[in-house]
């Protein structure tokens, strides 16, 4: 086997183990939160005794292996940026700890270093400490793409789903009936969302504060608007089906309004993604084609340091004034 080939192979083996621990933590949190799983056991009914052994038995394993990463959760719970992760994972909805999100970022530092070390740049020690440092975002790039599209989904969703709680109102259901059934009928993540407000409410939780939840979990102003008027009609009374049906036609009209500002806009923000990443592609690829081609600015502390400081800093105001000029409010 070639020499040159070792540091290939070797990056593989790396990033395939990496992707090996990660695909192994998600799957291990992807079991139902406990207030799923007791209604679930609500629903199922009785279990027999083994069944149940055996699922005890499987948990303590679990929890076992889990030890560490739960000493960790305990020691960062109650720190701001836990806090923060915590609501982010939460309106993704991703089952992970704040400690795994902490493992995950671990990971890809170290998965990014290593495949920019041995497969891209081929033991170019500084390019490879970049990438690593680009490994520690992406985590949080994916949990901010996923929130994006989740709000999306659940936004466009929202005129037709309160088209189905105005037609369970009028049908003679109560609001909670009506929230049941769009637990039951209406498309993700709608009804993932509905159904965690009816299991809150069953198990002595305000509704109120169930409804804020949701708010926390999904922050839309259409559903702020929704719930506002939720909570008044539960304290003054009123035809809650005919205010519903107003918000509907309302929030359908915002819908198509934001989908056509988002055509007209997507030019823009093509351009500026595009302006902005340019320059750091075409330094990654001459870092590829020819390694060592842009050490010289990351060594030389009087022109280069200060070269790519302003570049980076030219590029970051740049993408925010495009930013600003192609995010148009309604």
């Amino acid at each position: 086997m070639p020499e040159q080939l070792i540091p290939i192979i070797i990056g593989i083996a790396g990033i395939a183990a990496i992707a090996v621990i990660v695909i192994g933590i998600v799957s291990v949190r992807s079991e139902k939160n406990l207030v799923e799983e007791r209604l679930g056991r609500y629903e199922q009914g009785y279990q027999s005794f083994l069944d149940i052994e055996d699922e005890e038995e499987a948990r303590n394993e679990d929890k076992q292996q889990r030890k560490a990463l739960q000493a960790i959760d305990k020691a960062i719970a109650e720190r701001p940026f836990a806090r923060k992760w915590k609501q982010q994972l939460a309106r993704a909805d991703l089952k992970l700890t704040v400690a795994e999100y902490a493992v995950l970022h671990v990971v890809s530092v170290i998965g990014f270093f290593a495949g920019g070390y041995f497969v891209l740049f081929r033991g170019d020690l500084i390019m490879s400490i970049v990438a690593g440092f680009i490994g520690l975002f992406f985590p949080r790039i994916y949990v901010s793409r996923a929130t994006s599209k989740r709000l999306l989904r659940f936004e466009q969703q929202l005129p037709d789903t309160l088209g189905l709680w105005v037609n369970a109102l009028r049908s003679g259901f109560s609001v909670m009936q009506a929230m049941e059934a769009i637990s039951r009928d209406a498309p993700e993540p709608t009804s993932t969302e509905f159904k965690r407000v009816v299991q809150e409410a069953q198990l002595g939780i305000d509704v109120e504060d169930a409804l804020e939840h949701l708010l926390a979990r999904v922050e839309s102003e259409d559903l702020d608007l929704v719930i506002t008027a939720v909570n008044i009609q539960r304290e003054v009374g009123g035809n809650l089906a005919e205010i519903l049906e107003v918000i509907s036609h309302t929030i359908r009209e915002r819908v198509k309004l934001k989908g056509e500002i988002r055509v007209l806009t997507s030019q823009g923000r093509i351009t500026g993604w595009l302006i902005s990443l340019l320059p750091i592609a075409v330094a990654l690829f001459l870092s590829v084609i020819q390694p060592g081609f842009m050490n010289p600015m990351f060594e030389s502390r009087t022109c280069g340091w200060p070269m790519l400081g302003i570049g980076l800093a030219l590029i970051g105001l740049g993408m925010a004034a495009i930013q600003k000029i192609v995010n148009i409010e309604i």
